[in-house]
């Protein structure tokens, strides 16, 4: 068989089924960026390839995939950090015209390019660390000119960078100025102007609602996706992160791709979940930074055979960091999630919560996206903290 690339003598983690997927003295093969092979050597069928590569014995699992992050906004809320300190919580801070509003004066303030050019240095800290693929949502605009815009620098991320970017529309995110105390009247305009517009032009894969007592009310959310399913536009939700007004449920019934942070879920939602494939994408970074104590089920998406990812929520005001690494640490140091559930939640079971079915595993007919490692065991990528082992990253076979 004829290939492009080799890459042989590898511990492979396929992410295929159980203990990792676990093959020695593995062997991976593609052609045209397309895994053609993975597997053992010894039963490898007979290739040719232009380049072989020679791993030594290091392991190899998927790319890395960041499935939740705000990648792409203007300026830092640092003072805000220094005020939580102090005692505010997110609701005092936002109620007295900070947070996501703060953020939204920095963004429509910054053109398209300038909004590139402060995402770089943040994607590039992921692609080292291995990402093959990042999802960047909208959500710090608010108004149409700024959501679109930043939609537009989000995808044009993906031109400046080998890195699969998947786009999400968040203008759900918080209530603008403009519509103070009228929630209905922006959503109305969210469905009946903006994100036509955001489907006609093909900025967005997903559209997704914050959906909490300081963001958007369940009837709210439902009609932001009941027009983006009309629109043909899959949708996934903010909720359950500091009470239960029942959005992951609610958004389940919209078939969900995701539901992300969980922290107030309750056993209905759950089943609601479980029930319409919803992959749980649990944020460990913004519970770590807002010193939360009401820990995600875990448990109980377990026991339901919920899929659970894992993912950066790299934002400027609650989880401002861009490790991959890190988050599966603290998926296992705060929230008990085994190795194994650590490294599927940033490679099978985050392509699965971006609706992703080509990527994720190391299979015949996936994607050729890979991290190298040298690691002696896949548990040092969960167990270190400030190490990247990355030996070279792979994306679409180059």
């Amino acid at each position: 068989m004829r290939c492009d690339t080799i890459w042989r003598n590898a511990r492979l983690a396929t992410m295929v089924g159980g203990d990792l997927g676990h093959i020695d003295a593995g062997l991976v093969a593609a052609r045209d960026g397309i895994i053609v092979y993975a597997g053992a050597q010894a039963t490898a069928p007979d290739l040719d390839a232009d380049a072989v590569f020679d791993c030594n014995d290091r392991w190899i699992t998927p790319g890395l995939i960041d499935c939740h992050t705000h990648l792409v906004h203007g300026g830092d809320r640092a003072r805000e950090f220094e005020m939580r300190l102090a005692g505010a919580s997110y609701e005092d801070i936002a109620r007295a015209g900070g947070g996501i509003v703060s953020t939204m004066r920095a963004t429509r303030a910054a053109g398209e390019a300038e909004l590139v050019a402060s995402a770089l240095p943040r994607l590039d800290a992921l692609i080292a660390e291995g990402a093959t693929t990042v999802e960047v949502k909208s959500g710090y605009g608010l108004d149409h000119g700024s959501e679109l815009r930043m939609l537009r620098a989000a995808r044009h991320l993906g031109v400046e960078r080998r890195v699969g970017i998947v786009t999400t529309f968040l203008g759900a995110h918080a209530l603008p100025p403009e519509y103070a105390d009228d929630a209905d009247a922006y959503i109305q305009m969210l469905c009946d102007d903006l994100l036509p517009v955001v489907a006609a032009e093909g900025l967005a894969d997903a559209v997704d609602a914050f959906c909490e007592g300081i963001g958007f009310s369940p009837e709210q959310t439902d009609r932001l996706f009941t027009a983006a399913r009309r629109l043909g536009l899959p949708v996934k939700v903010h909720a359950e992160q500091l009470s239960n007004l029942h959005g992951a449920a609610l958004a389940a019934r919209h078939g969900a791709l995701s539901a992300d942070h969980l922290e107030y879920l309750d056993e209905a939602d759950i089943a609601a979940m479980a029930s319409a494939g919803t992959v749980a994408t649990l944020l460990p970074g913004a519970y770590y930074f807002m010193r939360e104590t009401k820990l995600p089920p875990i448990a109980g998406l377990r026991c339901a055979g919920v899929p659970i990812a894992l993912a950066t929520d790299c934002n400027p005001g609650t989880s401002p960091l861009t490790s991959l690494l890190l988050m599966m640490n603290m998926g296992a140091t705060l929230f008990r999630l085994t190795v194994e559930e650590c490294l599927a939640g940033v490679t099978r079971n985050a392509a699965r919560a971006l609706g992703l079915s080509d990527r994720g595993t190391l299979e015949t007919g996936k994607r050729c996206d890979l991290a190298i490692w040298n690691v002696e065991r896949p548990a040092e990528l969960v167990y270190r903290m400030g190490f990247n082992p990355l030996h070279a990253r792979v994306w679409s076979g180059q």
